[in-house]
């Protein structure tokens, strides 16, 4: 399809025009006579979105999720490329794994999807998983999201296997003795009064402390999934002042949600890591701003009712994302003064496909690069309402909160995905 869009504002602030044929921009004057004319007057013009860490849970758990409703969601969030965690069954751990994904990505994805391909062989963190052989066909990044990868040695094998592919090992940083598989509230005095077993925070620092070393020392590359107290910040800036080849994701719950909504046991809010105290969300927002935590990450986790139907200490964690996540950044970042247009780009668009290494996403508008863009209207807001997501889940924890509501068009490979 081709589009003309009039008067649209860039994340710099200057207003253009810009045209689409053939899955790229071209030269506004050279639209063709047919294009569908879109009037973007009061809209901002922004690279599509970009999310590092998302659970689509197909193959194997398609009660919660699938490619389909998954990556529906995400261009209703203004995303044109997700990258799919492996916690799958089978786990995606070997080439054939991800060869399986990528037939039902191509015949099924409203957006550009990437696999993510396990450290270790089931996730179990004593083997390392095909890494050669999923890096041969495209992947970038390699997680056991879900679960640790603790084992020292282990890590430190990764690192440095996977230094010559340019691969980036992805790491749930959750020391299991600190806390444990049953670690479900954020240890505070909260935590204590309602007999929840705590996940305390340096659960998660001391294991990235510990990973950025081993990355100084193999010279690999790190990214820490979803980060979420102040010490893990501290860690990844002084990494970062040493040179260390380190990057760092936070969600948007961990930027708006504090551990009080835990109170009233409503498993929705159960997620790992848990939601942290308002110092630690301070020390999130002053990160995201000034750089040392480089990208938003959606952690987009769907479960099926049924999973979440039982006590707090052992439903399953998560939380839907995609769809809210443009919402909450703009909300707490740049409504509050604390981060321009442009800098929400570098940190949901540009920095997410360089770290994945995608290197026809996160590109400036202009002509000749992709035509992979959302169009945003910075003032208009509504209320959240879970049963209109296009998930098959319902665990969004944004439910009924009053949240700028942006994303009005959103166009992958040239084609729109979605429309208001």
């Amino acid at each position: 399809m081709s589009l003309l869009i009039t008067g649209a504002t860039l994340a710099d602030g200057t207003t253009t025009d810009l045209a689409v044929a053939d899955g790229r921009l071209i030269d506004p004057a050279d639209a063709p006579a047919d294009a569908e004319r879109i009037d973007a007057a009061g809209l901002l013009a922004l690279p599509g979105l970009v999310d590092l860490h998302a659970h689509l849970r197909e193959p194997g758990h398609e009660d919660a999720e699938t490619v389909d409703s998954g990556t529906q969601a995400a261009a209703r969030g203004g995303y044109t490329a997700v990258f799919a965690m492996p916690n799958l069954d089978p786990t995606t751990d070997t080439g054939e794994a991800v060869a399986h994904l990528l037939e039902i990505v191509a015949r099924d994805a409203h957006c550009e999807v990437v696999p993510i391909g396990a450290v270790t062989k089931g996730r179990e963190g004593t083997e390392l998983a095909e890494l050669g052989l999923m890096a041969a066909r495209g992947v970038t990044m390699f997680s056991d999201d879900g679960a640790c990868v603790d084992d020292a040695l282990i890590m430190r094998r990764a690192l440095t296997y996977l230094k010559p592919f340019g691969g980036v090992v992805a790491q749930h940083a959750q020391d299991p003795r600190l806390a444990g598989p049953g670690a479900c509230c954020h240890e505070s005095e909260i935590s204590g009064r309602l007999g929840l077993p705590g996940w305390p925070s340096v659960a998660e620092s001391t294991i990235i402390a510990r990973d950025v070393q081993l990355a100084e020392f193999t010279g690999g590359r790190y990214h820490a999934c979803h980060i979420s107290t102040a010490e893990s910040v501290d860690v990844i800036r002084w990494a970062k002042k040493r040179g260390v080849d380190v990057t760092a994701e936070v969600t948007p719950h961990h930027l708006l949600l504090d551990t009080p909504h835990v109170e009233g046991f409503d498993t929705t809010f159960k997620v790992n890591p848990p939601l942290r105290t308002s110092e630690h969300i301070e020390a999130l927002r002053e990160a995201l701003a000034d750089g040392t935590i480089d990208v938003v990450a959606t952690d987009h986790a769907p479960h099926a009712q049924q999973d979440k139907d039982h006590p707090f200490d052992v439903a399953s964690p998560g939380m839907l994302g995609l769809e809210q996540s443009l919402a909450v950044v703009v909300d707490v970042m740049v409504n509050s003064g604390r981060m321009d247009w442009a800098t929400l780009v570098e940190r949901m668009s540009a920095a997410p496909a360089r770290i994945g290494r995608l290197a026809t996403q996160g590109r400036p508008l202009a002509v000749g690069e992709p035509a992979h863009l959302v169009l945003v209207d910075p003032s208009r807001r509504a209320t959240v309402d879970r049963s209109a997501s296009a998930s098959r889940s319902r665990n969004n924890p944004y439910h009924g909160v009053d949240l700028p509501d942006p994303v009005q068009l959103t166009v992958w490979r040239g084609g729109v995905t979605w429309r208001r």
